[in-house]
């Protein structure tokens, strides 16, 4: 099932498109490009385009900092155990690998955990808790999780274990007691930027720790680009300090990766420059991989392994990890379209055989087939566990908040969000789940809607314009690559079906004289409708394609409506 949807080109204030226009000497396309992502003045189109590492905001702004670092340096002086503690995605394992190496250099009582995702679920475990007892830890640090696991640290507490909290999180009505909370949502924190990713947390606390202890800049840079392997990840909008952080961190990932970290993009086979959708598609899947299919500890120990050979063969063992989540997504997808209840305005499915490791990329799946909030839940040990997803502009977090009650564990964003639940709830957990998403979701809010920066002629497509809207990256939520519209153009008559199952479409754009080369994945079944017509209107975006060092301006279509 294809879900139809709805173009809406944006608008912009005319005077402000103008003076910028002026000011900068650029088209007005550029500059209602720079307006529509907030940039008005000569001055913000300067920070925009040109990002720097003395635009970071200072990490002691944020709530607990100097509590954090004090309690580092007591641990460190002492001598005295730290485990490093994160979730088993990808934000989770590149903040571990980042905190742990910085640190390693300091102590060598330094050790990492990865909980498991099948026997101790997300977040805080006691598992890990009775582990670093065992093991004579007496300082946590958590980076990605930890800002409900209330109970937990009171647990911990009374080990004598103390925790620091480094997390993006939405923060529950109570805080955990713990040591330091570094998450810049929390109330009472000022810290100027609240959208960081939880490596980004991470890399506030170990730049904090830097100017403390006059460790220079440059040993903390170095591991930006973990940073932005998780911003890309993390789907986190792409302003403010995650700009600058990605935009450095794509720098450091194109020029002085980790060996970890290049023995990944090997394995992607790209051969040009990385950027943020090379990392979401290519880098990311694969570091899932190893904590769903297998153990997340496999991918910290790609991220923080030094020798590049060795590199090479962890990487390769988890990219079979990725071989065989791709499997179980396909299969797992397929049957949960055929459970799927069209006349509700949720999807919530259940199969005690699904993996659970897959549950949240089919979630995703399933929206795009069947465009609704959608949870996806898999079995084990008595305990449903599910993975949340929502569709543009509904607040899932604050609907899976009202029927919590049903749920043992709950957390999460706006966009996404994870639960556990007993079986015998989730027939009830449906049913209020329906209801409550009912009761505030608009029939606009159901039809996916595409937003659309401006409509254009083909003829206007050029190199010199190619090259500025790359400038605009890196892309990301606030800051999507542009999207075009263009009316009644055609096909130059060699369109055809590409693809290993011809479900994509290769043509020629035509409007006058004006022939552009265009893809559209999984856009195949269009090919005898555009074959008939002349006619036709088409949204997109503008790219290079690269093939066999053979460079060409193409563009691909996002979506085309014939016309009649």
């Amino acid at each position: 099932m294809t879900v139809e949807k709805k173009w809406s080109v944006l608008d912009a204030d005319k005077s402000l498109i103008n003076n910028l226009s002026t000011s900068l000497n650029v088209s007005d396309i550029i500059a209602k490009l720079l307006v529509l992502r907030g940039v008005h003045t000569f001055e913000e189109a300067k920070l925009f385009f040109r990002p720097e590492l003395e635009h970071l905001h200072d990490p002691f702004l944020m709530k607990d900092m100097s509590k954090a670092v004090q309690r580092i340096e007591k641990a460190i002086a002492n001598n005295e155990n730290i485990l490093i503690y994160g979730d088993y995605d990808v934000d989770g394992t590149t903040s571990v690998a980042m905190v742990y190496q910085f640190l390693y250099k300091t102590t060598k009582n330094i050790r990492y955990y990865i909980p498991c995702r099948y026997t101790e679920g997300y977040g805080v475990s006691f598992k890990a808790i009775e582990y670093a007892y065992e093991n004579n830890v007496s300082l946590i640090i958590a980076l990605d999780c930890g800002i409900r696991a209330v109970s937990q640290i009171n647990y911990a507490n009374k080990k004598k274990i103390d925790f620091i909290i480094c997390d993006h999180h939405t923060p529950g009505e109570h805080l955990p007691e713990a040591i330091a909370i570094l998450n810049p949502k929390q109330k009472e924190c000022n810290y100027p930027f609240s959208d960081l990713s939880a490596c980004g947390v991470g890399f506030k606390l170990i730049h904090a720790f830097s100017i403390k202890n006059e460790i220079s800049f440059s040993e903390v840079i170095k591991y930006l680009d973990l940073v932005v392997i998780s911003i890309s990840a993390d789907i986190v909008p792409m302003n403010g300090e995650n700009r600058v952080l990605a935009f450095y961190g794509l720098k450091q990932i194109n020029t002085k990766p980790s060996s970890g970290i290049k023995a990944l993009i090997g394995l992607t086979n790209k051969k040009n420059e990385l950027n943020v959708s090379d990392i979401l598609f290519g880098i990311a899947p694969r570091i899932n991989a190893a904590g769903r299919i297998d153990h997340a500890r496999k991918a910290v120990e790609v991220l923080i392994e030094q020798d590049y050979i060795k590199a090479k063969q962890l990487a390769q063992l988890i990219d079979l990890n990725n071989i065989k989540r791709k499997e179980l997504e396909a299969e797992t997808t397929r049957e949960a379209i055929e459970m799927l209840d069209k006349t509700k305005n949720t999807n919530v499915v259940f199969h005690s055989n699904w993996h659970k490791g897959v549950i949240g990329i089919v979630a995703s799946r399933l929206i795009e087939s069947h465009y609704r909030p959608t949870i996806v839940f898999a079995e084990k040990d008595g305990l449903l566990t599910g993975s949340a997803r929502s569709i543009n502009d509904f607040n899932l977090y604050e609907s899976l908040l009202k029927c919590s009650y049903l749920c043992e564990k709950f957390g999460g964003h706006k966009y996404a969000a994870g639960l556990t639940l007993k079986k015998e709830n989730l027939e009830q957990f449906i049913i209020e789940f329906e209801k409550i998403v009912s009761e505030k979701i608009t029939l606009e809010q159901l039809q996916p809607n595409i937003a659309i920066d401006m409509e254009i002629n083909i003829d206007e497509i050029d190199y010199k314009l190619f090259r500025i809207i790359d400038q605009l990256s890196p892309f990301g939520p606030t800051n999507k690559r542009p999207i075009f519209l263009s009316k009644g153009v055609s096909d130059s008559g060699f369109a055809k079906q590409v693809g290993d199952m011809k479900n994509h479409l290769k043509l020629n754009i035509k409007k006058s004289e004006k022939v552009i080369p265009a893809i559209g994945f999984n856009m195949g079944r269009y090919l005898q409708s555009i074959s008939r017509v002349n006619d036709f209107d088409i949204c997109y975006s503008i790219d290079q394609n690269e093939w066999n060092g053979r460079k060409e301006l193409q563009i691909q279509i996002l979506d085309l409506k014939i016309n009649s």
